[in-house]
């Protein structure tokens, strides 16, 4: 029987991948996962109802230049899908409103293939052109909702596509190659499954097999060593020797063999080896180790806690934290003298008050903080000129003045803030290479731009974010493969382009925004369980697409949106303590609510705007002084009072913003704050209160969007200010702006 394949000798293509070129991740995941699938060899040459099944399912066309702009699809394109066995179509919100993925669907239908196209669900949700409100979400183009009619053209008769689903809760991507694949190649899914999973368990046999002799190894030397302990005297050094090669064991657990398991996404085996680690730590008494084995297992245990907060598993993050803490005060007090035992320890509760700010404990993160840097007080006094007391000093002044910032203590978050910037400033004079270091001056400068904005010195806040952006972008550039270094640089590439927007130059600011998105994205496509990535990815879209609906982009607006949405929805599920993620979920729910109100929608506008302030008031209760959740809830009450019908509720909603306005204990200099505060005014037909601010907003050079657009509707002359333009070039040393108003 020939095992040439099934596609025959009509097709030079096993499959054509449509995708929007917003989706090209995905897509690009797929047309790999395909090119290098095993088929088993059993199933190698039998017939099917799709032919001969194939030894490879390659090639694969996936086109990856933009369409021309003509009006129908270019000659290479329309030659490929009829050179395609197959059409596997990548699914989104975003492909959903891409005319070229529906023309290439309808131009495969001609083709007779509709019985051989197949979805892979990588966003959105299927068929929400049927349910009031969620249109945007629909991740199926028009010409796969219906059946091709019988007079060569699309039908009214809807259809289910025959889908995989890669979204989070659904289809593990195992599951969804193989289907697809069967569904490619004729064959039962079951079948398919058992014997992809059987090759896959090969694979990875070696190392789980590494795991678990070394978790046994372990084990059996720490119950060598405990018996050892109460052995003869004579026999001590047995203890001590098996008691290390225990603790380097755990180490290579933890170091060496985690990551070769990372680099086959063996998470399961992973997990199993931490928490191994950890049964093994919490089991041994912390009086009868050595003290190289107890510093050993404090790093250790500090390591397992940093990956479970990159995880955004804040609980498990501060077990282990807490644990390393035990350790690390032990070994800390025995030797006072000693600066790494006093350094592991100062890290150690700088960690722990990072966890607890996640939190929103505040009291508590200040209180790990201080005691952190009690500790590198004690220690200074026997190490006057040691430079990485002071870094840690400075590292921790940054912790704290975030907590005093976000309790609305300005003045002391300041005074924090410019303590560690002349620290950092000192430290990097000496050590002008030390990247660390260096990074951490950037920090300062991203510290003093905020409070600079909060204070309404817009051009100060600018330069400040534009120092900072310099130093992560020669940080990245120096190295290219560091995550940590790329993650820095997208976020403060977010955090400058937004408050360009606010002094009017919002082509910039979209602009930078842009790159943070797609910087966030890609990080998350190497390492998808860093949640810090998937957060930057939803938090930036959100940002960038109000200032894209603030321009007119409606539809790219929505496409935005609906990409972070499920992303925050994921994450609040995952972590409901994490005050950040319930906040950030809350404020894309409320651009949602913008632009369904822009769009006409006041039901789902409404229905968006309610949620959201529903999420956020437990938020407001919890942090009164919390900078982000004053304004989130702000701005969350004046977009439910624009959609409600009832004019007694809406005046109420409103006049509760202006009154959580005039409520903020500090920072009432914050243009963004003053900015809600004339849409409040104007909205309660109050423009003689809000004529003051609105030129002290002026005079300020706040030109954000949104008031731009409250003016506007209020007939509200607002000019550019000149004399700020000129006040921001010269902090800045930039060209001009360009203002789209």
């Amino acid at each position: 029987m020939s095992t040439e394949g099934f596609m025959g000798p009509d097709y030079r293509y096993r499959a054509f991948i449509s995708y929007s070129h917003q989706d090209k991740t995905p897509a690009a995941w797929l047309h790999r996962a395909l090119e290098t699938f095993a088929i088993p060899a059993r199933l190698v040459g039998q017939s099917t109802a799709m032919g001969v099944v194939p030894r490879r399912l390659s090639p694969v066309f996936r086109d990856r230049e933009e369409l021309a702009s003509a009006g129908d699809l270019g000659r290479t394109v329309n030659v490929a899908l009829a050179q395609s066995a197959c059409l596997l179509v990548v699914c989104s919100p975003q492909a959903a409103a891409s005319r070229w993925v529906n023309e290439e669907v309808l131009s495969y239908k001609r083709l007779g293939g509709e019985d051989r196209i197949f979805c892979l669900i990588v966003g959105g949700e299927p068929n929400a052109t049927a349910m009031p409100g969620r249109e945007a979400e629909e991740c199926f183009v028009p010409a796969l909702r219906y059946r091709w009619g019988a007079g060569g053209e699309l039908g009214s008769e809807p259809i289910e596509p025959i889908a995989a689903d890669i979204r989070q809760g659904s289809d593990s991507k195992l599951n969804a190659i193989v289907k697809l694949v069967a569904g490619m190649l004729g064959v039962g899914f079951d079948d398919l499954k058992q014997r992809e999973l059987h090759r896959r368990m090969r694979r990875a046999t070696v190392l789980a097999a590494v795991a678990l002799c070394v978790m046994a190894v372990t084990t059996t030397l720490a119950i060598s060593a405990f018996i050892s302990r109460h052995a003869a005297v004579v026999a001590s050094h047995v203890a001590e020797r098996r008691q290390k090669e225990a603790e380097d064991l755990v180490s290579f657990m933890l170091g060496d063999l985690n990551d070769k398991l990372a680099q086959v996404s063996r998470l399961d085996i992973m997990e199993a080896v931490d928490d191994q680690a950890m049964k093994y730590f919490q089991a041994q008494p912390l009086d009868e180790v050595t003290d190289r084995a107890l510093e050993q297992r404090a790093a250790a245990l500090e390591k397992i806690g940093s990956v479970r907060l990159d995880q955004g598993q804040l609980a498990a993050a501060m077990a282990s934290y807490r644990a390393a803490l035990a350790v690390a005060t032990r070994l800390a007090d025995a030797a006072p003298t000693n600066i790494d035992r006093q350094l592991a320890l100062a890290d150690v509760w700088a960690y722990v008050g990072m966890t607890q700010w996640r939190q929103g404990e505040l009291d508590d993160a200040q209180r790990s903080f201080a005691r952190g840097q009690a500790t590198l007080q004690r220690a200074a006094v026997h190490a006057p000129g040691n430079t990485q007391l002071a870094f840690q000093r400075a590292t921790l002044d940054n912790n704290v003045g975030h907590v005093m910032e976000a309790r609305g203590e300005l003045d002391q978050a300041a005074a924090q803030y410019r303590h560690m910037l002349a620290q950092m400033e000192d430290l990097v004079i000496g050590q002008p290479h030390n990247a660390d270091w260096v990074e951490y001056l950037g920090s300062a400068h991203n510290n003093l731009g905020k409070l600079a904005l909060m204070r309404g010195d817009l051009a100060e806040a600018v330069a400040q974010y534009s120092a900072d952006e310099r130093i992560q972008s020669g940080l990245a550039a120096a190295e290219p493969k560091n995550m940590s270094r790329r993650d820095n640089l997208l976020t403060v590439r977010a955090i400058l382009g937004r408050t360009q927007a606010l002094t009017g130059d919002t082509v910039a600011g979209m602009a930078r925004l842009q790159q943070a998105v797609d910087m966030a994205t890609d990080l998350g496509t190497l390492d998808p369980s860093n949640t810090d990535f998937q957060e930057h990815a939803a938090l930036y879209a959100t940002q960038l697409a109000r200032l894209r609906r603030l321009s007119g982009d409606l539809p790219e607006a929505t496409a935005l949106i609906a990409r972070a949405l499920p992303i925050f929805a994921g994450l609040a599920r995952h972590d409901p303590d994490n005050a950040a993620w319930q906040r950030e979920y809350a404020e894309a729910l409320v651009e949602q609510s913008a632009q369904g109100r822009e769009a006409g929608q006041q039901d789902d506008a409404h229905e968006h705007a309610t949620a959201a302030l529903q999420a956020l008031r437990p938020l407001m209760a919890k942090l009164p002084d919390d900078r982000s959740t004053l304004l989130a809830g702000i701005v969350a009450r004046l977009s439910l009072a624009a959609v409600t019908t009832d004019a007694q509720v809406a005046r109420q909603l409103r006049t509760e913003a202006l009154d959580s306005v005039q409520a903020a204990k500090s920072g009432q200099g914050d243009p963004r704050l003053q900015a809600l505060r004339v849409e409040a005014l104007l909205s309660l037909a109050r423009k003689p209160d809000a004529t003051p601010i609105i030129q002290r907003l002026w005079a300020s050079g706040y030109r954000d969007a949104g008031l731009l657009r409250v003016l506007r509707r209020e007939g509200i002359d607002y000019p550019v200010n000149q004399a700020f333009q000129h006040e921001l070039l010269v902090a800045t040393g930039g060209g001009p702006l360009q203002e789209k108003e």
